[in-house]
């Protein structure tokens, strides 16, 4: 009875599945495959890689060998792949779909730009590092927003990036190489700027890169340092500096004349020099970092922390207090030291 059974079910399983074989002829599925169950189970194949398998609707070797022949002849030779396709499509000839054409194409090396591509060297990042004031400027060029829609005045801003120390700037009606140049030599005279001295640092705007300030900087003996294209972090001191600039309370969506942005400005400056404590010079004023004083407001500094900390030590519940320390050096894109223990 089993053995007829079973033969039944076969018979059916090969048109309808087992399941609906086994509730055809009234058996239990889990009996069916308790019979027939091999033990041990045969071993696995091995698995074959994607990249091995043979897919069931790839085309066959002369298939393959028709499409580009038909893709290489004279006719199609300088004729794009879906060119080719829509004009043979419309004589009647289906060989391939588009992106079969160019996979064709593509395993064979074939697709790629015919014409010779210009090779650009990687732009060079720069590293730049102030361990005083005057050895490291930078300067950048911002809007200011005028009376008018799409009408602006253009600031021009130079920075000591080791005492953030303004040491020149500017405001036009116009971005000028001529106005650049005029403000760096200015500037350069201002802080007695000697030969070798100094390196100038700037992004890749129109009047940083002219020819103009170039040979300024070099009759100076400065060295010019430039940002990579599209890289804004590689001018970070100039960037901060117009931050603290527009984000000040009192600074106006738009001026209504130049006087009036020159005058904002020349206040601002006044305050960023001589009065704003800067949180990257452990809270010392651009002006004192830059000419000298910090280390005599910092032992100051000191001194008032020494008689607090006398007065009323358990208010202290660390250690003595101390003031913030001043930087050691500025930097453009520090080196990054290496790993001392690889793994």
């Amino acid at each position: 009875m089993t053995a007829l059974t079973d033969a039944a079910i076969a018979e059916l399983a090969a048109r309808t599945g087992t399941r609906a074989a086994c509730q055809a002829v009234g058996a239990a599925q889990a009996g069916w495959y308790r019979r027939h169950r091999q033990s041990p189970p045969p071993p696995r194949p091995a698995p074959v890689p994607h990249r091995e398998r043979r897919q069931p609707r790839a085309l066959a070797p002369a298939e393959r060998q028709q499409v580009l022949d038909v893709l290489h002849s004279d006719r199609f030779a300088d004729t794009a792949p879906a060119e080719a396709w829509a004009t043979l499509l419309d004589e009647g000839t289906y060989l391939a779909s588009v992106s079969t054409c160019y996979r064709v194409l593509r395993a064979g090396g074939e697709v790629r730009e015919r014409r010779r591509q210009a090779i650009h060297p990687a732009a060079v990042k720069p590293e730049l590092m102030a361990a005083a004031a005057n050895q490291v400027w930078s300067w950048d060029i911002t809007k200011l927003h005028g009376p008018a829609k799409w009408t602006y005045y253009y600031l021009y801003v130079i920075l000591d990036i080791f005492s953030r120390y303004v040491t020149g700037w500017m405001v036009a009606t116009a971005e000028s190489a001529a106005l650049a140049e005029r403000l760096i030599a200015d500037s350069c005279g201002k802080q007695h700027i000697g030969h070798g001295q100094l390196a100038v640092h700037a992004d890749r705007g129109s009047s940083m890169t002219s020819r103009p300030v170039a040979f300024l900087l070099a009759d100076l003996g400065i060295t010019q340092s430039h940002s990579r294209p599209h890289v804004s972090n590689d001018n970070p001191y100039s960037e901060a500096q117009f931050k603290t600039l527009k984000y000040r309370p009192y600074f106006p969506g738009q001026f209504g004349c130049i006087e009036h942005a020159r005058a904002h400005c020349r206040d601002f400056f006044t305050w960023y020099n001589n009065d704003h404590r800067h949180s990257g010079l452990g809270l010392h004023t651009p002006a004192d970092v830059h000419y000298g004083r910090a280390h005599d407001v910092q032992a100051a500094r000191a001194g008032v922390l020494a008689a607090a900390w006398a007065a009323h030590p358990e208010r202290f519940v660390h250690d003595r207090p101390q003031p913030p320390k001043l930087p050691s050096a500025a930097w453009i894109n520090k080196p990054t030291e290496p790993d001392p223990c690889p793994s």
